[in-house]
């Protein structure tokens, strides 16, 4: 069985289809990728070379696999930036075309929009294409904190908050939705210990609901490392259909995500250790326990 990544690509280091497609074959999944987007790095250097590759070859391409008659073989679908509405719209038709194929397929969107400090980073009509177009359509939704209150439209600054958030989502139809990049008012006080503060995630299929948190490791001048929200989403979606049990997925997943960023942190490095420190992908750091909210 194999996942079809349809998501950005760049040259060198990591961020989409680079950020995902490693993680996922290192845990022994097989990847059909599709790149949407081909850059010689991530545009967070400021300046890139390359271009926006053209919707129309995520459906022919799709097509193509159709032809070989192996969409049947197909596990899940991966998806996570979208460069352009067009090419939001061609990711919800492989969906479909792969479904009508295999009836089991499971639907992993990573709606990358934006997120707090940096607000908005995507053209103006992404929002409402992931709201009202990809939701409805996805089992699971891998949201930062900045994207799971633009998708519900509310506030978040306390636990409840988030559950309602959580809750209108899941009414919007995924069945299970991890939020990433998890920090709250209310545990910020009793979490700025000498180990410094923590960050978190937090996964719920609406019947039950579980909550993890490592220490929050900085890079250079920046709050964050481009790729690993994408790295993340692989991970999970990896382990979920290995485990099947969202508890034990979330665990594995923290152990891996902070194994990767404390290497990478530790070599000082801009890009994330995905191939240098891939061990930490199969057995992860220390490990994490979630806790049920």
């Amino acid at each position: 069985m194999a996942v079809l990544s349809i998501q950005s690509h760049v040259v060198y280091g990591h961020a989409g289809n680079s950020a995902a497609v490693f993680p996922l074959q290192r845990l022994g999944r097989e990847v059909w990728a599709i790149n949407t987007v081909e850059f010689s790095n991530h545009t967070g250097y400021k300046a890139w070379r390359g271009e926006a590759l053209s919707p129309a070859l995520v459906e022919e391409l799709v097509l193509g696999l159709e032809e070989r008659g192996v969409l049947q073989h197909c596990e899940a679908v991966l998806s996570g930036y979208l460069g352009d509405p067009a090419t939001g719209r061609a990711i919800i038709a492989a969906v479909k075309k792969v479904r009508s194929h295999a009836p089991g397929l499971i639907y992993c969107c990573d709606p990358v929009m934006g997120d707090v400090g940096r607000g908005f980073y995507v053209k103006p009509e992404i929002p409402g294409i992931f709201k009202d177009e990809v939701i409805p359509l996805a089992d699971i939704i891998t949201p930062n904190q900045f994207e799971l209150e633009a998708l519900s439209g509310l506030q978040i600054k306390t636990m409840d908050d988030i559950l309602k958030a959580v809750g209108t989502l899941h009414g919007k139809g995924p069945k299970i939705i991890l939020v990433t990049s998890l920090k709250i008012e209310e545990e910020e006080a009793g979490q700025q210990t000498n180990h410094g503060p923590k960050i978190g995630m937090l996964v719920s299929d609406s019947k039950n609901v579980f909550k993890i948190s490592t220490n929050e490791l900085y890079f250079e001048n920046i709050n964050s490392m481009a790729g690993s929200g994408d790295m993340t989403t692989s991970i999970f979606l990896s382990r979920y259909l290995e485990t099947k049990d969202i508890r034990r997925s979330l665990e594995l997943t923290a152990a891996s995500v902070f194994g990767i960023m404390e290497a990478t942190q530790k070599e000082k490095s801009r890009e994330l250790l995905i191939i240098g420190a891939q061990e930490k992908i199969a057995s992860g750091s220390t490990p994490f326990k979630a806790v049920k909210v």
